[in-house]
């Protein structure tokens, strides 16, 4: 099992969840990936849209100022 990251912090919705669909998409299953992104409508959406996708979001996490970690395996 590998852990993979990717920063969305300069992205906005609806590309936060499009790209890290495609970052998903490149990795293998039971594959962790760690999501940075500011907060608002991506940290409100991403995690919700991964679960409604099938993804396990392992944790949310407030790293300094606006942005945060969300954890997927897939």
């Amino acid at each position: 099992m590998a852990t993979h990251t990717l920063d969305i912090t300069n992205e906005h919705c609806p590309m936060t969840f499009v790209k890290t669909k495609l970052k998903l998409a490149q990795i293998a299953d039971g594959d962790i990936l760690e999501v940075l992104l500011t907060e608002g409508e991506p940290l409100n959406n991403l995690p919700r849209s991964a679960k409604e996708q099938g993804y396990n979001v392992l944790e949310v996490k407030h790293l300094e100022g606006k942005i945060h970690k969300v954890v997927i395996q897939k």
